[in-house]
């Protein structure tokens, strides 16, 4: 009787686990969004917008245990505007699109780079931001490497799933995958890796004189890219989040965040660029 007891125990946690969306160590919750029911119905049924993002300052990051950053300030102002709360969720930047799919998280709003690739499994908003790839070097070394063929030979430090690692992959140069960008630049500057391959947002935050990783310096320009905002694939919540980067930029939102983090030479104005 007692193993009998025993099994039927753990088929029903089974079932808790299968109804609820979750299983042990399979990492976030499954949610459903029910036949018929939109995305922003959805949404604003559950009464919580969950953002995907990685530490990536001065986009989103943590400061005394909580987030914030230029994209987390607009993130939150987006939740406002459709009438629910914001919940920030650290993910696996490799697998944010999985993680979109399956419902683990509503959109990704982390300084995404919008790509041909990207769009043919998720549904892009408009671009907000301009940015590029860059290669970042120690300080003493920068002088020796003014062309990415003259460091072919190197072995680079990149963040998992990035547009960095896409670059390289093409180009078919040596690297390591990280879990962050952050990660990337402590690679070079512990002498794990030669270089590293970031977004320029981030690395003109975190190099040069008086900053974090003051050792370390932007070396070369891979190429020029815009941000935007990731959610599933046809959402009616595209639109939505369109309209809100329309409506920040025309009455300042936008810009004004971005002189509080320090990027306002990155702003574009919503719709200026074509989305496709």
């Amino acid at each position: 009787m007692r193993k009998r007891s025993k099994k039927c125990s753990i088929l029903l946690l089974a079932a808790v686990f299968l109804l609820t969306g979750c299983a042990p160590g399979r990492g976030e919750p499954v949610s459903v969004i029910e036949p018929g029911q939109s995305d922003l119905e959805y949404i604003q049924s559950k009464e919580t917008l969950i953002v995907g993002v990685t530490d990536f300052a001065p986009m989103d990051y943590r400061s005394r245990e909580s987030w914030t950053g230029f994209d987390a300030d607009l993130a939150k102002a987006f939740a406002e505007s459709i009438g629910v709360a914001l919940e920030l969720r650290e993910i696996n930047w490799d697998k944010k699109t999985e993680l979109l799919e399956k419902g683990s998280i509503d959109c990704i709003w982390n300084g995404m780079t919008m790509s041909e690739e990207l769009k043919e499994s998720i549904s892009c908003s408009e671009p907000y931001l301009s940015n590029a790839q860059v290669v970042v070097l120690r300080s003493s070394e920068k002088e020796q490497y003014s062309t990415i063929e003259a460091c072919q030979h190197m072995l680079f430090a990149v963040e998992a799933g990035s547009m960095g690692e896409a670059l390289l992959e093409r180009r078919k140069y040596r690297y390591s995958v990280c879990p962050t960008q952050m990660d990337a630049l402590k690679a070079v500057q512990a002498k794990r890796a030669d270089a590293a391959v970031i977004d320029l947002i981030m690395a003109a935050y975190y190099t040069g004189e008086g900053q974090a990783f003051k050792g370390l310096k932007i070396d070369i320009y891979l190429n020029d890219e815009t941000i935007c905002v990731g959610l599933r694939k046809d959402s009616d919540l595209t639109e939505k989040v369109n309209e809100f980067l329309r409506n920040a930029y025309e009455d300042g939102t936008i810009n004004a965040l971005a002189e509080r983090y320090g990027i306002e030479n990155a702003v574009l104005k919503t719709g200026s660029v074509k989305n496709g």
